[in-house]
């Protein structure tokens, strides 16, 4: 039974805010992040940075230019799941993971995919039973109007989609 497997965690420390935990489930192998404290709205949950800029996107990149897809530093950013009610935003121009919706002690820190990429590498069907779930999952080049004024997005994909005149 799924509720009596004992989920095996990590604990990093992260700028400014104390703790997160990286959660491996044992049966899926998924991961993800857990807040260790509450955020509430602007609170930076961490700051990033990367060391590597590659020309096309894969399932761990962020997008931060034409061409130009970063991966996360530290690694455990990496974690951040999908979400279509996200609590986080990758803020990439002030390299900060950024609380966009109040996060309890415990909770999962997610963000919305297409908010950091124009033309996701690996494209899915979204799960997060969010009343707003926007379903197919494949960047922010894909959004209508109405989708894309329900979020926040990084300077790039704003720029992007401003350019697209959706």
């Amino acid at each position: 039974m799924r509720n009596s497997l004992k989920i095996a965690t990590e604990t990093l420390k992260m700028p400014y805010t104390g703790l997160v935990e990286r959660q491996v489930d044992p049966i899926t192998g998924f991961r993800s992040l857990l807040s260790k404290k509450s955020f509430t709205v602007n609170d930076v949950i961490s700051e990033f940075y990367w060391n590597v800029i590659v020309k096309t996107p894969s399932y761990l990149t962020v997008q931060i230019g034409e061409n130009q897809h970063i991966e996360l530093l530290p690694t455990h950013l990496e974690c951040a799941n999908h979400s279509c009610d996200p609590n986080a935003f990758f803020d990439t121009t002030k390299k900060q993971l950024v609380c966009i919706k109040p996060i309890r002690k415990g909770e999962e820190i997610t963000f919305f995919y297409p908010s950091a990429e124009w033309d996701m590498d690996r494209p899915f069907e979204c799960n997060c039973k969010s009343p707003n779930c926007i379903i197919h999952i494949s960047g922010a080049k894909y959004l209508t109007k109405g989708q894309v004024a329900r979020y926040r997005f990084t300077d790039f994909i704003t720029a992007k989609l401003e350019t697209a005149k959706r």
